[in-house]
């Protein structure tokens, strides 16, 4: 069966490369993504899935299903498919909305033998406000035995951790005035700023170590001789796990408070991204999918433990609903990092499509081996009930 599924994704490699280069070459910013959102769901219908657009209140968001009828387990594939500013996609997003899809086709030349149900979500914005987060929320991964996805990279890499993130705006508001002939008359919403600074480079001696903070300054004002009645502080609160990130999140409001009370600004608080929850690999869900690339031929000392998460994934709110992973898959022999000029032109050339579908295969055969394995599946189901107690 997975020769078969090999085969059905080979026969449809040439379709599959012109898709990921058409959103490579027509890059689109979060929740803009109507190109690439057209194209993955046109060729998910031609082979049979139902498909739903508009999910979640996202235009660009979709779910689509391929229901063998009969019973057995339900897989789900993420596709990715937003750009970056200037960059385009710099992250290889091209290549992960085509992934996702290239997995479920080929795993739905065999669903009918295996029994059980196929779903693609397509997940706009993971850049910025990641849609995985509200179809979370909403109960989109709750019935799943598995969500698998795979992130190009110049290696591979076992799926890992990321730090739970909250994204938090302070926005004060002061009283302008001549900064030279009147400043008893203003209130310096920018003074707020400089102190919530202050307050939260004070507080980095009482955290963790895994904790991470962060911020830039927006908007400080807009003329030296004018006292700024309105500036914004905007800060990543970012730790190892949700239980750490909360309170510390809670720390950073009240710094902004306290700068607020001391300069008479007026203070509101607002998330201006979405929050992400801490990534929790299912290990034997990991194990599985590393099996299959061996199957591929990847070597096994091609591919690396992860080394820990430094950053934060909307993928981690999937994995707090079900068993999850989201490895890295090699899509160039010459180091690269992600969100660089490189990268793209890894995420577009050759190398990188051939990367990316020894990966989809891999995911295709993970699907596989769930739907085909009643006692594997306990395995993962077990492993992840007993991680979110």
């Amino acid at each position: 069966m997975k020769q078969q599924i090999i085969a059905h994704m080979n026969a449809l490699s040439d379709s599959f490369y012109e898709i990921s280069q058409y959103i490579g070459h027509n890059p689109e910013l979060g929740n803009e993504e109507e190109k690439a959102c057209r194209i993955l769901t046109e060729t998910l219908m031609e082979h049979g899935f139902t498909v739903k657009t508009g999910i979640v209140h996202q235009p660009t968001a979709f779910e689509a299903v391929y229901d063998s009828g009969k019973p057995g387990a339900n897989i789900g594939f993420m596709c990715e498919y937003d750009a970056l500013p200037d960059l385009g996609h710099a992250c290889g997003h091209n290549l992960i909305g085509t992934q996702g899809i290239a997995a479920a086709i080929g795993l739905a030349s065999v669903i009918h033998e295996t029994g059980g149900k196929i779903y693609v979500y397509g997940t706009p914005a993971e850049e910025t406000k990641g849609a995985k987060v509200t179809m979370a929320d909403a109960g989109y991964f709750d019935h799943l035995d598995a969500a698998l996805m795979a992130h190009p990279s110049s290696s591979y890499v076992k799926s890992g951790s990321s730090l739970a993130m909250d994204a938090i705006q302070f926005a004060f508001y002061g009283k302008s005035a001549h900064a030279a002939a009147a400043p008893d008359k203003g209130v310096n919403a920018l003074d707020a700023v400089i102190q919530t600074f202050n307050s939260v480079n004070a507080l980095r001696q009482h955290v963790t170590s895994d904790v991470r903070l962060h911020g830039i300054i927006p908007e400080g004002g807009q003329a030296a001789n004018i006292v700024p009645d309105y500036a914004v502080a905007q800060f990543y609160v970012r730790a190892k796990k949700r239980s750490t990130c909360d309170p510390v999140t809670e720390k950073v409001i009240q710094c902004a408070k306290g700068a607020a009370l001391a300069t008479g600004a007026r203070l509101e608080v607002s998330n201006y991204e979405y929050s992400y929850d801490d990534m929790i690999t299912n290990r034997m869900l990991s194990e599985t999918f590393t099996k299959q690339l061996q199957e591929l031929g990847i070597d096994e000392d091609e591919i690396f433990e992860h080394r820990g998460g430094t950053g934060s994934l909307d993928m981690g709110n999937v994995s707090q609903r079900c068993p999850s992973i989201h490895p890295y898959v090699k899509i160039s022999s010459q180091p690269i990092s992600a969100h660089t000029h490189e990268f793209r032109e890894a995420a577009l050339n050759k190398e990188g499509y051939d990367g990316m579908l020894v990966g989809a295969k891999a995911l295709a055969m993970t699907g596989y081996t769930i739907l085909t394995d009643d006692h594997l599946r306990m395995q993962i189901a077990s492993e992840f009930s007993n991680k979110k107690m």
